[in-house]
């Protein structure tokens, strides 16, 4: 009776522990994963992905992109979608396509350029394409000293950040000339870091670490922007500027997006700053995986008990049966 009621309670122990395994070792599993890819924002964001991507996500993000006419993000989800072999409805691919012919054909298209190359604020495509060749012609930068100068004149509050990146714009653009090209990343992460000065794209942590930091440092971190605008566009940029906290932080989004395209948009505007650092607590990864390898060791002791048992109650059986047997033969 005794080996008979230890063979059931492990049965059952072992039985609650494999429900409990089923649950903490993929979730286990997962932490390892995230924790070892926490230095690859790459595999980090398709990480995050798995559990914040689906059809229904994207439908509503597709939706709610062409609501509000960012049809550049709509496509980018669609391309997201396709990659990870998410299915679209046809009707909102096509309602997609029908949105980016509409606009190519927008009879606005020049006065938008003009006043984004007059002005240097990127409201829309055009606009932004206009910003960035006013920029590449020293136009912008030119406009932009005079305009922080003549603010300094009239005792207004002069932004030195603006003031700085409009100097180093002309140095790059005249270097660009010079190297043929070679210096196309850092004339363009200019532009979109001024961009995103006067959009409001920055957030206080960034700008204040980028009003101290060394020439050395500005000129990398403009650089790297710069090969994510040449990748996502500038309305990417801007929306990958948003999760930034430090300056460093460029070079992981250029690595997110010289691998995902424009799919870095899509991948910034759901994870957020997830998509290129591991934001859940490292304790508690950890304690994921504590509790699984836990429960996976008491799951073998309980099944190295409950074997133990029903080898004793054969051994037990066969013992009874042999003396049984014994007994009988005396008998006769």
């Amino acid at each position: 009776m005794l080996t008979r009621l230890a063979i059931t309670l492990s049965l059952g122990a072992a039985a609650c522990l494999a429900l409990a395994a089923g649950v903490s070792m993929p979730e286990g599993l997962r932490a390892a994963r995230t924790i070892a890819a926490a230095d690859d924002p790459v595999r980090l964001s398709e990480l995050a992905l798995d559990g914040h991507f689906d059809a229904t996500i994207a439908a509503h993000e597709i939706e709610a992109a062409l609501g509000g006419g960012d049809v550049e993000l709509a496509r980018s989800f669609l391309d997201l979608a396709a990659e990870r072999g998410v299915k679209v409805a046809p009707a909102l691919v096509a309602k997609t396509e029908a949105a980016e012919r509409d606009g190519a054909m927008a009879s606005s298209k020049a006065l938008s350029f003009a006043r984004g190359f007059v002005t240097g604020k990127p409201e829309d495509v055009a606009s932004a394409a206009g910003m960035l060749t006013g920029d590449l012609f020293v136009f912008g930068d030119i406009r932009d000293v005079v305009r922080e100068g003549w603010h300094g004149l009239r005792g207004e509050e002069v932004d030195p950040l603006v003031l700085g990146l409009a100097g180093t714009g002309i140095a790059v653009t005249a270097g660009l000339y010079v190297s043929a090209g070679l210096a196309a990343p850092v004339r363009a992460g200019v532009s979109v870091a001024k961009a995103a000065r006067r959009g409001g794209h920055m957030g206080a942590p960034l700008m204040r670490l980028l009003k101290v930091e060394k020439r050395e440092g500005l000129l990398q971190f403009v650089s790297d922007l710069g090969k994510v605008q040449q990748r996502t566009g500038l309305r990417g940029t801007l929306d990958a500027l948003k999760i930034a906290e430090h300056p460093k932080d460029a070079a992981r989004l250029a690595a997110l997006a010289a691998a995902k395209g424009g799919k870095t948009r899509a991948i910034v505007k759901l994870l957020g700053r997830g998509a290129i650092f591991l934001t859940t607590s490292m304790v508690t990864l950890a304690s994921w995986i504590f509790w699984a390898l836990l429960n996976l060791l008491a799951l073998c002791a309980a099944a190295k008990r409950t074997v133990e048992g029903m080898t004793l109650r054969h051994c037990e059986w066969q013992r009874v049966r042999c003396l049984r047997l014994a007994a009988s033969a005396q008998a006769a």
